[in-house]
């Protein structure tokens, strides 16, 4: 039986896999604000909306977490000929390692998901879309992308949403090719016919959409097996790995192999997008050679891990690696985050309500007056990140001989104080480009300073933050503590 550390061996198994990617893509459109008031028109409240989002939906959500553990991907779907297709397209092409592959059919409507949120609730969905099958060209059009792309790609996905581009009368010819170029086929099924699917190695229908394609129960873990057994016989599928939300998953392979995965999340936020993330990852593991009992562990930690963020997010390899590591990377304790993460954790505390407050600085030999300053922040936020300068940075900026500590012993350090929340490791002399992309809505430096020689003072202030010089705690000086050791 494979043990932990060898699941997160595998993790590094993931990057550069060429994975080719079919399926219904969406624009999800997210549009917040505060819902304070009832409309003096209808018993409905009013949304005085504050700031808007798009990022890819659907099979583009699927893209989005391959890219994210570091697969590269050519992406086939079909988009109307309008804006939406555009920004679609142009979402597409910033992501890096994806090769897009857009039939544009005129006169189809891009499909588009807007949602109405007030803090972390959502209050309404509303959908603008063409549901049904490409014309002719637009098949063949698909078709023949696909055809070339299972050259150089190791598996096919198929995600579909049931939106029209994977047609019943396509699907059949896609798995054909991919069968013929001895390629495994992973489908996200919809709909309650399944032998559409016929041929494919893999489908990972929910526990709800198992029950409606089989017509049987599914309200344990006998019922699930047998109920996948009787798609995979009656509709020619080879393996099912059902997700069973807070039971984890059940895979149940050809040969007779059955395996039931507890759940690994710690935390659950939000499953919005969480089956992409399974499908992502369980197809990546297995285009790198990957067993499929091992693909699924890696596809279940990869879930418990998205289901603690916000929205259609994304796994991270760290964080994939920290799970099989027995670290809960959404846990208070594991304060020490890559950006990216950060970004993760500041987005649910946000919806929580929490004001982030930010400092920054090398912390070599951390003394009393860091203590102080650490402290100040804290007591005026609810949440404090700080940025802490690499070592290469802190050598640029103090000198040959510093630091006295490695970045990693400086922030374990910090991340052991109470008042330190996130700690975040940059390269760059300044913090400038951290606090652009954390947002905070305070920033926090020593009484030293003035306001306007505060690195990043401007940026905070053009959202509404505000700038705190904290006290200093006199007589304390790293630099002065390194020359009394040298005397």
């Amino acid at each position: 039986m494979t043990d932990q550390s060898q699941l997160a061996d595998f993790v590094a198994n993931l990057k550069d896999v060429p994975v080719l990617v079919a399926g219904d893509v969406m624009l999800d459109r997210y549009v917040y604000g505060d819902a304070s008031r009832i409309s003096p028109e209808a018993p409905i409240p009013v949304l005085a909306i504050d700031h808007e989002t798009s990022m890819l939906g659907g099979a583009g959500n699927v893209v989005r977490n391959l890219v994210a553990i570091g697969a590269k991907v050519e992406f086939v779907t079909a988009v109307g000929d309008d804006q939406a297709g555009r920004e679609v397209r142009h979402l597409l092409e910033q992501e890096k390692g994806v090769s897009p592959r857009l039939a544009v059919e005129p006169g189809r409507k891009t499909s588009i998901k807007t949602r109405f949120c007030a803090g972390s609730q959502q209050l309404l969905r509303a959908d603008h879309e063409t549901v049904g099958p490409l014309a002719k060209g637009g098949q063949g059009d698909v078709l023949e992308a696909v055809s070339r792309g299972l050259a150089e790609a190791k598996i096919l996905i198929l995600s579909d949403y049931g939106k029209g581009v994977l047609s019943p009368d396509l699907l059949p010819a896609l798995i054909e090719r991919a069968r013929a170029a001895g390629r495994q086929v992973v489908a996200d099924p919809k709909g309650i016919d399944y032998s559409r699917y016929r041929g494919a190695t893999l489908l990972t229908p929910n526990r709800r959409e198992l029950s409606e394609a089989a017509q049987m129960p599914v309200d344990s873990d006998e019922a699930v097996v047998a109920a996948a057994r009787h798609l995979m016989a009656g509709c020619g599928i080879g393996n099912v790995l059902v997700t069973r939300s807070q039971d984890g998953m059940t895979l149940v392979e050809g040969s007779g192999g059955v395996h039931h995965l507890k759940a690994e999340a710690r935390e659950v936020f939000d499953v919005s997008g969480a089956g992409d993330t399974v499908i992502a990852t369980l197809s990546a593991a297995l285009g790198a050679g990957i067993a499929l009992v091992e693909a699924a562990k890696l596809a279940n930690a990869a879930a418990g891990i998205v289901v603690g963020k916000v929205g259609t997010a994304v796994v991270h390899p760290d964080e994939l690696v920290a799970a099989f590591h027995h670290q809960d990377l959404w846990q208070a304790e594991v304060k020490l985050v890559s950006l990216e993460q950060a970004k993760d954790r500041l987005r649910i505390w946000r919806l929580k309500g929490n004001k982030i407050g930010f400092t920054n600085g090398c912390f070599d030999l951390l003394h009393p007056g860091h203590v102080s300053l650490l402290s100040q922040a804290r007591a005026a936020c609810d949440k404090l990140v700080v940025g802490l300068n690499s070592d290469a940075s802190v050598q640029r900026l103090k000198g040959p001989t510093r630091p006295v500590q490695s970045e990693a012993s400086r922030a374990a350090v910090l991340a052991s104080l109470a008042s330190v929340d996130l700690v975040v490791i940059f390269g760059e002399d300044t913090p400038l480009d951290l606090i652009a992309a954390l947002k905070p809505e305070l920033l926090v430096k020593g009484a030293d300073y003035t306001v306007d020689k505060v690195v990043g003072a401007d940026l905070v202030q053009s959202w509404g933050g505000r700038v705190l010089l904290a006290d200093l705690a006199q007589g304390h000086s790293t630099s002065a503590t390194i020359a009394r050791m040298k005397t």
